[in-house]
């Protein structure tokens, strides 16, 4: 009997000639962008496939700069950015010889101003080496995005093209200061959930290469000192807090984020500010009702809900506004890995003075994070109200992030599987108990912490209810994979659907095809499962 890692490789080898043959006619010609289309294909083939689709290169830059949520410039052409520091002459010089002449026509090579939030025109933002993309109206590197892509990059052995991305990261650190929401300058004011460590050292497993992970040093302090540095950085605790420095309206929410009648995602938040009571905290601060407008704040907050990537949910208080007052969990446990990787990556570097000087850092913040996040009556972790000094009583499912980075005791990892009924539903996890009409809550499920709840409960021994879960969310996308033809963006985990725009009332509806996490995920799941099990549910 051929076994399923076997069964894989041989699906693969027979890629290989088409895959090949379609990139070298991606060569020779301009094209549009490639969107993910329905398939018959057996879902690792489409999986496989779908990489090369959802893959931008400077070969295909005309390509990568079209951005579904704007227009191009009247004469056709979409502008791309270039760090102020970089050469712009010298990668004109590239591109002319990497681009056809008819691609090049369709781009504008621009230098970043010295206030980009003043650019009237936004545009790509340049990157060196090829990058996947999420899918969809998402036709750019995303921060978090990117990691849960890799995860499946490493699987499927794309191991180049995992290094790339995590190589565009320390660029842009390098180069734009931080790790980008996503390579668009309207995206320049805010980073994403960090997951650098994970994936340098998810790069270096495979290549072992120590010259490399000695150069990501650097870049690696000056992304830590972003996040635990002011304004991000509350000094009454010493944990952070995601805040965005822009100010005023997100761009690509004035341009894209609309409903069926035209209306904005901020258009709706006044309309249900009028008429509901909200409570979760002082409206006022958020909503001038006499003049009817949003005040600076809730910009603010707004956008500083998109760092976090949860976008928008009623984690932090409706919409999420209230976000920049709270230490979240999720952000707390990220900064503890990237604290303890560091010292990991300091110790393979044969550096352990410096090493120890990290591992003090993240038992520290274990020690705030249980001593401040942890609700013992609960049995549950929580976001913390850092102003009024409480917690958030609102269950999410980051409540798993201390367990997937060993923060938790056994014993609270014990409590929080006692909670396991709360979000558990017939297509996994779903994301809080409350249906708010936004995205990020009940009744949906997404694949980042659909994989990193199953991984925590791994970590800690839970390797029945890791597989039941696992067993009920994979069997959710390859249901709908093969009734669609496609993977997507995120599932309805209560109806077992992946049909979700009619119960999304905030921010945009649509339902994304690619789709790059939930591909990469669907993977590293899979794998996780007992061979058996596997086959079982792949029908092989």
């Amino acid at each position: 009997m051929v076994t399923l890692p076997r069964f894989r490789r041989l699906i693969y080898a027979l890629l290989v000639t088409v895959l090949c043959f379609q990139h070298a006619r991606s060569q020779a010609q301009p094209q549009q962008r490639p969107q993910p289309q329905p398939q018959h294909d057996p879902i690792l083939i489409y999986i496989k496939k779908t990489w090369a689709l959802l893959t931008r290169s400077n070969h295909v830059l005309a390509t990568a700069a079209v951005d579904p949520k704007f227009h191009a410039d009247p004469d056709g052409r979409w502008p791309i950015y270039v760090s102020r520091s970089e050469d712009i002459r010298r990668i004109a010089k590239q591109l002319h010889q990497e681009l056809a002449p008819a691609a090049f026509a369709k781009i504008e090579l621009r230098v970043l101003p010295d206030d980009p939030t003043k650019l009237d025109e936004q545009g790509l933002l340049y990157l060196p080496n090829p990058y996947v993309v999420p899918g969809g109206r998402f036709n750019e590197m995303y921060g978090w995005d990117s990691y849960f892509i890799q995860i499946g990059l490493l699987q499927d052995g794309e191991t180049e093209l995992a290094k790339d991305m995590a190589d565009n990261f320390l660029y842009e650190i390098r180069e734009y200061g931080k790790i980008l929401n996503a390579n668009r300058t309207y995206y320049l004011t805010r980073s994403q959930p960090p997951f650098l460590t994970e994936m340098l050292l998810g790069v270096y497993a495979k290549t072992k290469d120590r010259k490399w992970l000695e150069d990501s040093v650097p870049a690696i302090d000056k992304y830590y000192k972003f996040w635990t540095t002011e304004p991000h950085l509350t000094p009454s605790n010493g944990l952070s807090r995601y805040y965005d420095l822009g100010e005023g309206p997100a761009p690509e929410v004035l341009s894209a984020e609309k409903d069926a009648q035209g209306r904005t995602h901020y258009e709706l938040i006044k309309e249900y500010y009028r008429t509901h009571k909200v409570t979760d905290y002082d409206v006022g601060e958020y909503f001038d009702a006499k003049r009817d407008i949003l005040t600076t704040l809730f910009y603010k907050g707004d956008r500083s809900m998109r760092e976090s990537g949860f976008d928008p949910s009623d984690r932090f208080g409706k919409f999420n506004v209230d976000i920049i007052h709270y230490n979240p969990v999720c952000l707390n446990s990220l900064l503890y890995l990237m604290e303890s990787q560091t010292a990991e990556i300091l110790r393979l570097l044969d550096r352990p003075a410096d090493a120890a000087i990290w591992d003090q850092r993240a038992q520290e913040r274990a020690g705030r994070i249980n001593q401040l996040m942890w609700d013992e009556q609960a049995g549950l972790y929580f976001d913390y109200e850092f102003v009024h000094h409480h917690l958030r009583h609102y269950p999410f499912l980051t409540t798993f992030y201390p367990l997937w980075a060993g923060i938790a005791t056994k014993d609270q990892a014990a409590a929080v599987v006692k909670n396991l009924a709360m979000f558990e539903r017939p297509g996994g996890f779903e994301t809080s108990i409350n249906a708010s009409g936004n995205q990020w809550d009940s009744p949906f499920g997404w694949a980042p912490i659909e994989m990193i709840a199953v991984e925590g409960l791994r970590r800690y021994g839970y390797n029945a209810e890791a597989n039941r879960i696992s067993r009920e969310w994979l069997s959710l996308v390859l249901e709908q994979y093969q009734q669609s033809g496609i993977i997507v963006e995120k599932y309805d985990v209560v109806r077992r659907t992946s049909r979700v725009s009619g119960e999304i009332h905030f921010g945009y509806s649509s339902n994304e095809a690619g789709f790059g996490w939930t591909n990469g995920v669907f993977t590293r799941l899979l794998d996780q499962m007992p061979p058996e099990e596997q086959k079982q549910l792949l029908g092989n």
